[in-house]
């Protein structure tokens, strides 16, 4: 099979489908009741620290020796998201009733939440592709490529259900949803694609789109994810479904590591 051909089939079908696959099973397991809800967004904000705090920014950090970089870039992105969100609110007039010069930043509605995340999530599957191209352009078509490909899908089921849970309990439909979730995943295919022909990355801005995702990624769990899910039901259940979440997240990152080690 042709190279090129070989990397744009095996990342679609795992970056798209493994994304879609988990917007699939965020409607599987959907709840209508405010518990439920609450438990679901709990636990897809653990399912997100872990992959930020365990997997983004190690990566980042290995990429480029000058240390301060990643916190800086991750900050950066942090700060972008936090303003982006500020000018979404401003336009869509969400301006506090009783002052309509404030910007109320951090209390719009969960399908912002779900489409900023999409957005990080899109940035961070370009360096993730870029990792399966070069792996064939240096080792060709091997198990190696194949590895690293079906990683991804396993790594993307959790972004997928993160995407998928903010716009299913905003009232997105469930096909709305789980496009939003694949969609997130073309740029795996471009990544791979830039990292075929070019044959290796370049670190600096390996790690700059990593912090830049990271810092998006904790500004929807720390601003959106988390709060709503207080705002849900106030419990320490959703505190247990945060740390689950985030231990089934350190299970599929071992095993992902696991795999290109």
């Amino acid at each position: 099979m042709n190279p090129i051909l070989f990397v744009t089939l095996l990342t679609a079908a795992t970056g798209v489908g493994g994304l879609a696959l988990g917007g699939v099973l965020a409607a599987l397991v959907k709840r209508e009741s405010p518990r439920g809800t609450s438990l679901l967004l709990s636990f897809t904000g653990g399912l997100m620290l872990a992959i930020v705090s365990l997997d983004m920014i190690p990566e980042a950090i290995e990429a480029v020796p000058w240390l301060p970089m990643t916190p800086l870039v991750l900050v950066a992105g942090f700060a972008v998201t936090y303003l982006l969100n500020c000018w979404i609110d401003k336009s869509a007039h969400h301006e506090d009733k009783n002052n309509p010069h404030h910007c109320a930043c951090g209390h719009h509605d969960l399908h912002t939440a779900g489409i900023v995340l999409a957005a990080a999530v899109a940035l961070h599957n370009v360096p993730v592709g870029m990792a399966v191209g070069a792996t064939v352009a240096v080792e060709g078509i091997c198990l190696a490529s194949v590895l690293a490909a079906v990683t991804i899908g396993l790594h993307n089921l959790p972004e997928g259900m993160s995407i998928a849970v903010p716009l299913l309990h905003d009232g997105s439909k469930t096909l709305n949803a789980i496009a939003v979730a694949a969609l997130s995943g073309l740029p795996t295919v471009l990544g791979a694609l830039a990292g075929y022909l070019v044959g290796n990355q370049a670190p600096s801005a390996l790690a700059a789109a990593l912090s830049l995702a990271a810092g998006a990624m904790l500004y929807v769990v720390f601003f959106e994810l988390l709060p709503e899910a207080s705002a849900q039901w106030k419990s320490r259940w959703s505190i247990l479904a945060t740390v689950l979440g985030f231990a089934l997240g350190v299970l599929l990152i071992f095993g992902h590591t696991g795999l290109h080690h």
